[in-house]
């Protein structure tokens, strides 16, 4: 694979080279070189390889590295294959290098050894080495040990020791390429095949010396390293004579001791440590000139990892006393010689990268001994801590400057903990004050900061700057949108964190302060965009869609949420249809929920000087409500908005208080807006201020009626959210306007604080018993826990109407009696034991009746109650009587008053009365001159119940009652009896359902047929029957049968339809009535019911054509005609009279 790269014009200059020198060694040879002649002869071969990694086309370091590389491994390998005794027929097929390597003349490690010291590759040396087994690593090291103390010693040599001592402790580089295609492999392979060839083993056991140095079945007690290194290190310690070698050597050799004896894993400086440390060392490399680059630091990184990470070679026989005993004696013998004297300023041996090195590794295994408590010996710490005290280490500074440059360098580089740095990078307010490089460093390598901790350090900043005097808005524009691409990179999950994160810096985002203009206009400008964009779009339904949309809301609610929400809140409301897209998209954005009960920092600095204080709202707004709830607020209160705009409202909180799942693969639902912050933001402070909120009461009520709605997912120790909310005052709150919405007609227009209707008393009555239901389903888990409040809402219920209690009942339970007005005890038989009497003054003697209808009013359960227990003898007429007329005064005065669902329970009451006998209703015929020859007893309910519903509107609308009730009162007086119509009307349509349109009408519907003539001749069909067998007059018999049996049920059919038609026409006439009667005569529930009559009457006429003859027909229009005369209202007089001629006219 190999073989063309290497195949070269550099491999033939390098051949030559080592040809020139093998001929300058004549008559010996490269094979059998001396240590001493190698200055003689290599010098053709260094020059070569220098001009190769100078020419043209060479990428800088890497490709001359790269080069380097290629040819330690050839002129080890030729080494190598020497010693073995390789045979050419084999190498050639095997050696991926044979090309370049058999071009070389023979040689012998001094060779190698010399080469890789001129060349300066001592750090491929180190990596070939760590690529062998650890057996032939101790081998090499020995014979480099022996290499360079062999005379002539030199400092280089010493150098050359400890060079590739600490590249051992560097460990292995990381392969870009990887794998066993990188030249360390190929070295590793080819020597284990000439390993095994030379020890005889197979090629299987070749393949398994392939070994790794953490390999433990080749550790042998002569393998062991670090015994090795220092024990050479004590024998040569008279080669070295430098200060600078000195402070080199005893600083790797205690980082190998630390990392060997004092730490069992990696020690994880912190980041900012770590940029010191970088920055000192950089310092003192560029005075040596050394050029400030990825090289020198990826280098230096390299450093400080062998000086904190566990040793990778194995200990069998060192000792942490024996070594450290080792590296004293070294320490004291070079002080004794001088080599290691008290600092002087001018001395630049000092300030070095060693002495630095030497000062940190003495202090790391100080420390580590330390800790440890390792029973070291008194006299080597004693030496350690002298070398710090006579040795004045130079202090050095980091410049900032020179940390950015760094830093900048490693996160362009992408060099090691690149990610760490990017997050001191955003970090540093000193780094950014260099605006030009600093932002420029983002804007290239954005990548690199798209994270959630970087992000939230890189807002700090801006933040700052923004806030600052001096701030440079072109700067800050650049950096604002820098950090906005950031954002929009992040996942959806880390959009959210970084969301709740900047809820905690600022609600406002950037703009927590005073900003310059240009930022904010730029801002306000984006934010229309957005919103523009998604309101125009129409809030697709798709998921992608979706995405897109809370994507662009969370870009700028990240740089200002609470102007975000505010605009959410704004479309919401305002935009029509837009509540379910918006809700959709928060609830995408779960991050923006803020924390409720904090105050937001903008507000404790006086920022908020436009919220009303002085209310209670404001006051509750400012100390725990949401972000969102607060812009809720803010919306609407500086606008005025519709019904419409309402019911938004009301729908958009209602969305976010449903629960969703926010987190994918996360089953828990969680609200957006959890209902207790709506209760306790919109409901509690609104209802408690009647009057003087912008709020109706009508819309909190639904609001907390919603709330208390939504499906929380709770766990079933915790208690219900709805504790949190002042249950029990809340509980008394709604009573007390419950209690004031029961006499909503009495009070005057002009006086009255509020503007009650019968939905808004439906609806108190709805939220009354949910919340009692909730409240009281809590108190039997830990009744002793609430007794107290109990009672005291209990007492506080006798200031209200006796009914409200009986919405409570699930809070009650056994607790308390049933109490009454004392008058119902006389007309029902309820047991002591659960009920008691009350002496209330508006409930006189007679008023019994009142009471009992006041309670089937109440609940469906109470109705069972009264119904069952009900104190009637029906054998005695006079009793029955004066019930039937009791009950319907009673009637007359609960009537306007009764919501629908209580006029609902009524009207039940009233047939079960009505259908048992209890309650007497003669049915008079007051509009018909004739007693109409039908059945009307299937009928008798519903003529009874509208003849009893007109004499109750007769007594309303007479002159003793007419003045109860306001206009108000009387529209809804008429919507009562438009729906007890309707119900009327639903049971009519029951007992005679109407053929489908288009269908043919059943037989048993038709009118009979005129029979055929028969045969005048009797004769002819007795013959006929006679030739009929026994079978056929069986059929004939039981066909005879049916057909009479059909001839009644068509008359039947008849009848029923000429039934129906009466009892349309009796109900038709009295709405009439009843429309004519009540004030004003234009109430339009009653026009819409007399359309739905005429309606159903000509649809039942059309089905039985002849269920009214032509005559009646006419008579029935002339009727119908004559009654609608008496309308006021002229246009509802036209409509009626139409239907009426049409109607007519469809059945003749």
């Amino acid at each position: 694979m190999y073989m063309g790269k290497l195949i070269s014009a550099d491999s033939a200059i390098l051949q030559g080279a080592f040809l020139l020198a093998n001929k300058l060694c004549q008559p010996a040879s490269l094979s059998s070189l001396e240590k001493e002649d190698w200055f003689r002869v290599g010098h053709p071969v260094v020059e070569a390889v220098r001009e190769i990694c100078r020419q043209e086309g060479f990428d800088g370091d890497t490709r001359s590295r790269s080069w380097k590389k290629k040819m330690v491994c050839v002129v080890w390998l030729k080494l190598l294959s020497r010693e073995t005794g390789e045979d050419v027929e084999t190498e050639w097929r095997e050696n991926p290098f044979f090309p370049l390597q058999r071009g070389l003349p023979d040689v012998n490690h001094v060779v190698l050894l010399e080469l890789v010291k001129s060349t300066a590759a001592v750090d491929i040396f180190a990596q070939f080495l760590l690529h062998l087994p650890p057996s032939q690593i101790s081998t090499e090291l020995k014979r480099l040990t022996q290499h360079v103390t062999r005379s002539p010693v030199r400092e280089d040599d010493m150098r050359l020791f400890m060079d590739v001592w600490w590249e051992l402790w560097k460990g292995r580089e990381e392969q870009k390429a990887g794998g066993d295609n990188s030249i360390e492999a190929m070295f590793a392979n080819q020597f284990a095949r000439l390993f095994s060839k030379s020890s005889g083993l197979s090629p299987q056991a070749a393949k398994k010396l392939k070994l790794d140095t953490s390999d433990q079945s080749a550790i042998s007690p002569t393998t062991d390293v670090l015994h090795i290194l220092f024990y050479a290190l004590k024998d040569m310690r008279d080669h070295i004579l430098s200060t600078d070698l000195c402070l080199l050597t005893l600083s790797i050799s205690l980082d190998s001791l630390y990392t060997s004896f004092l730490i069992d894993q990696e020690v994880i400086l912190p980041t900012k440590e770590k940029m010191s440390m970088l920055s000192k060392i950089v310092s003192l490399k560029k005075n040596k000139e050394e050029k400030l680059g990825p090289e020198l630091i990826r280098q230096v990184q390299r450093d400080l990892n062998a000086s904190y990470t566990p040793s990778h070679f194995q200990l069998n026989r060192m000792k942490l006393i024996e070594a450290l005993k080792i590296v004293t004696e070294l320490a004291h013998f070079w002080l004794n010689s001088g080599l290691l004297k008290v600092c002087e300023d001018s001395s630049p041996s000092y300030s070095s990268y060693s002495a630095f090195k030497l000062q940190q590794s003495v202090l790391r295994v100080l420390t580590a001994l330390e800790e440890a408590e390792i029973p070291a010996q008194e006299a080597e710490t004693n030496v350690l801590r002298g070398l710090l005290d006579l040795l004045a280490f130079p202090t050095i500074e980091s410049k900032p400057e020179v940390n950015l440059e760094i830093a900048i360098i490693i996160i362009s580089h992408r060099l090691e903990d690149y990610q760490s740095f990017a997050l001191l990078f955003a970090t540093e307010m000193s780094w950014a004050a260099c605006d030009e490089r600093w932002l420029d460093c983002l804007q290239k390598n954005q990548a690199a900061f798209q994270q959630h901790d970087i992000l939230i350090n890189l807002s700090s900043t801006l933040m700052s700057k923004l806030h600052s005097e001096s701030s440079d808005v072109s700067q800050c524009r650049k950096l604002m949108k820098v950090i906005a691409d950031l954002f929009s990179a992040l996942s959806l999950e880390n959009k959210n964190k970084s969301l709740a994160a900047m809820m905690t810096l600022s609600s406002r985002g950037f703009f927590g302060c005073s900003v310059p203009s240009a930022v904010t206009d730029g801002f306000e400008q984006e934010l229309n965009m957005a919103f523009n964009c998604i309101i125009q779009g129409g809030g697709g339904a798709s998921q992608g869609s979706l995405y897109t949309a809370a994507s662009l809301v969370a870009r700028v609610a990240f740089q200002n949420p609470e102007a975000a929400l505010r605009s959410c809140c704004h479309s919401a409301i305002f935009n029509k249809g837009a509540f379910s897209h918006m809700a959709k998209i928060l609830q995408q954005l779960p991050g923006l929920r803020g924390q409720t009960g904090i105050k937001d920092d903008a507000q404790s600095h006086g920022e908020r000087e436009d919220a009303d204080e002085n209310t209670s709202e404001g006051k509750y707004a400012l100390s725990g409500s949401s972000l969102l709830c607060r812009c809720l607020q803010e919306t609407i209160k500086t606008k005025s908005w519709s019904a419409n705009e309402k019911e938004q409202f009301l729908k958009f909180l209602g969305l976010l208080m449903m629960p969703v799942i926010t987190v994918e693969g996360d089953e828990r639902r969680q609200s957006f807006l959890p209902p207790q912050e709506v209760v306790n933001i919109f409901v509690l402070p609104n209802l408690s201020t009647t009057g003087h909120s912008f709020f109706d009461i009508e819309l909190s009520v639904q609001l907390l009626h919603t709330a208390l709605c939504v499906d929380v997912q709770e766990s079933a120790l915790s208690p219900h959210w709805v504790l949190d909310c002042s249950p029990f005052p809340l509980l008394y709150i709604l009573a007390q306007l419950h209690d004031q919405a029961l006499r909503c007609w009495e009070q005057p227009a002009e006086s009255a604080v509020l503007s009650w209707s019968m939905d808004t008393k439906e609806l108190l009555v709805s939220a009354l018993i949910t919340l009692g239901q909730v409240v009281g389903a809590e108190l039997a888990a830990t009744p002793s826990s609430w007794s107290r409040a109990l009672f005291w809402l209990y007492n506080k219920m006798e200031e209200l109407d006796w009914t409200v209690r009986f919405h409570l009942k699930p809070l009650w339970r056994e607790h308390f009696k049933n109490e009454v007005p004392s008058s119902l005890l006389t007309v029902c038989d309820l047991p002591e034991q659960q009920w008691s009497g009350l002496d209330l003054p508006q409930y006189g003697p007679g008023t019994g009746l009142l009471a009992w209808m006041e309670c089937c009013s109440i609940s469906d359960s109470l109705q069972c109650t009264m119904l069952s227990c009900l104190s009637l003898d029906q054998r005695r007429v006079d009793h029955v009587r004066m019930f039937s007329k009791g009950l319907l005064v009673a009637l007359t005065q609960i009537l306007p008053w009764c919501s629908i669902s209580q006029w609902s329970r009524l009207l039940r009451t009233l047939r079960e009365l009505i259908t048992s006998g209890r309650l007497y209703v003669p049915f008079t015929l007051e509009y018909v001159d004739h007693l109409p020859l039908l059945d009307l007893r299937r009928f008798s309910c519903e003529l009874r119940l509208s003849v009893l519903l007109l004499r109750v509107l007769q007594l309303l609308c007479g002159s003793s009652c007419s003045h109860w009730l306001s206009e108000d009162g009387w529209a809804h007086l008429g919507r009562l009896y438009a729906h007890a119509v309707r119900e009327m009307m639903s049971s009519v349509r029951a007992k005679l359902p109407l053929p489908l349109s288009g269908a043919s009408i059943p037989s048993a519907l038709m009118p009979p047929k005129t029979p055929e003539k028969r045969d005048s001749n009797p004769s002819c069909s007795s013959v006929q029957v006679s030739k009929m067998s026994k079978d056929s007059l069986k059929e004939a018999g039981g066909s005879t049968l049916k057909s009479k049996d059909s001839q009644v049920e068509e008359e039947m059919g008849i009848v029923s339809s000429q039934e129906v038609l009466f009892v349309l026409s009796q109900v038709f006439c009295h709405v009439q009535h009843i429309q004519v009667m009540m004030p004003g005569g234009q109430c339009e529930p009653l026009f819409l019911s007399s359309l739905e009559i005429l309606s159903h009457y000509e649809a039942v006429m059309s089905a039985f054509p002849d269920s009214s003859s032509p005559l009646e027909s006419d008579n029935t229009r002339h009727f119908f005609t004559t009654i609608t005369d008496n309308l006021e209202n002229q246009e509802m007089k036209a409509v009626l009279q139409q239907k009426i001629a049409q109607l007519v006219s469809s059945a003749a």
